[in-house]
């Protein structure tokens, strides 16, 4: 699709409800459904680790090498010169390259679970087709320096020859990140009500209130059934993210972080959550499985909380890559992740030093659906 019917199409998205996504019959497949690549950005940005880049990098050649063994890695990188950087990281670090594919995109950072494209899917009897939503990243509502990780979705969808549906609200860009939300690929998805209707904290969409916001997700991602709890864990500056505190591991199954600890300044806003899952019912009406992830020790940065979570895991074909901590609670983490990925290898990757920018594995990564 040419530039001007793409801009013809996106701007007729929510006037002529019968052109959006969903109405043509696209909805956003869960994480645990087959992949054609994973999506990266190459680290480059120093403040986002401070003092800790390099060593970055090296976690990086780890995520490659436990995710290139079922799909391809599409590596963003800021220029030829990154590239060559970023082979060299990967082949030290024993990564099979012959499996990543390099993106030339300047970005002002790396996290591409918010900033990078988002994929829908629809099947016919025929064939299977994959587009991109262009939900339009403003760094959390919080950094001044996004318009370059605004442009990826564009860009990917150029790369791959993918339609690019542009979401819009009242007439304006709609911001949506994909750490915000998880999703059982049937049409329930989970989001918080810290991140997306505070109407004072990084506000991404002002004036944008439940109902309509429910609309959005319905026409651009097919979610027709969203279920709200109430709050991230501290530390988290993306203000509540789902993805470190709660996730689909199937259908009807999700793992809820909780903190038993009554001192830690988690424990009562995780445990509105549990009261809030009591009254969850998915899209045909059952209610869902719950398992309780644990939360590591508290870790700290120049005095600062990070927000440590296991919840923050990444499923891939070959393997799900866990966040760990040097904690005893990996081991159980690891443990309750493993019983419930039957079909495929769960495996840790240390996050310590990844956590310093405020986020890990899930974070950074982005799942593209098989379909051509």
């Amino acid at each position: 699709m040419d530039t001007r019917a793409q801009s013809s199409l996106s701007s007729h998205l929510m006037t002529n409800p019968l052109r959006t996504p969903q109405a043509l019959g696209f909805s956003m497949p869960a994480e645990w459904e087959e992949h054609e690549a994973t999506w990266l950005a190459w680290p480059h940005n120093p403040t986002d680790w401070p003092d800790k880049l390099d060593i970055v990098r090296w976690v990086y050649g780890e995520i490659v090498r436990k995710i290139a063994p079922g799909e391809i890695v599409r590596m963003v990188v800021n220029s030829r010169k990154d590239e060559k950087l970023a082979r060299a990281y990967l082949k030290r670090a024993g990564a099979d390259t012959s499996r990543v594919e390099y993106v030339v995109h300047p970005t002002n950072r790396g996290w591409t679970r918010d900033s990078g494209p988002i994929f829908v899917r629809r099947r016919s009897a025929k064939k299977t087709e994959t587009a991109i939503i262009h939900f339009h990243f403003n760094a959390w509502a919080k950094y001044p320096d996004w318009r370059k990780d605004r442009r990826l979705p564009a860009t990917a969808a150029k790369h791959l020859g993918k339609r690019l549906f542009d979401a819009r609200c009242n007439g304006k860009d709609f911001v949506l990140e994909g750490g915000g939300i998880d999703v059982n690929g049937r049409g329930t998805l989970i989001t918080t009500e810290e991140c997306y209707l505070d109407p004072v904290v990084q506000v991404r969409n002002p004036g944008v209130g439940r109902q309509e916001f429910e609309g959005i997700l319905k026409a651009y991602l097919g979610a027709g059934n969203v279920l709200w709890l109430a709050g991230g864990v501290t530390g988290d500056d993306t203000h509540g993210h789902v993805d470190d505190i709660c996730r689909f591991v199937n259908r009807s199954t999700v793992v809820l972080i909780r903190e038993d600890n009554a001192t830690d300044c988690n424990c009562r806003p995780l445990a509105e959550n549990w009261e809030r899952i009591e009254d969850f019912r998915l899209e045909d009406g059952s209610k869902p499985e719950v398992v309780a992830l644990p939360m590591p020790a508290p870790l700290y940065f120049e005095g600062e909380r990070l927000p440590a979570s296991y919840a923050n895991f990444y499923i891939s074909n070959a393997a799900v890559i866990v966040p760990t901590f040097n904690d005893p609670n990996d081991r159980v983490a690891l443990g309750i992740l493993g019983d419930l990925f039957k079909d495929r290898v769960v495996t840790g990757i240390h996050a310590v030093d990844l956590v310093l920018g405020f986020g890990t594995l899930h974070c950074l990564t982005q799942q593209q659906p098989a379909g051509s």
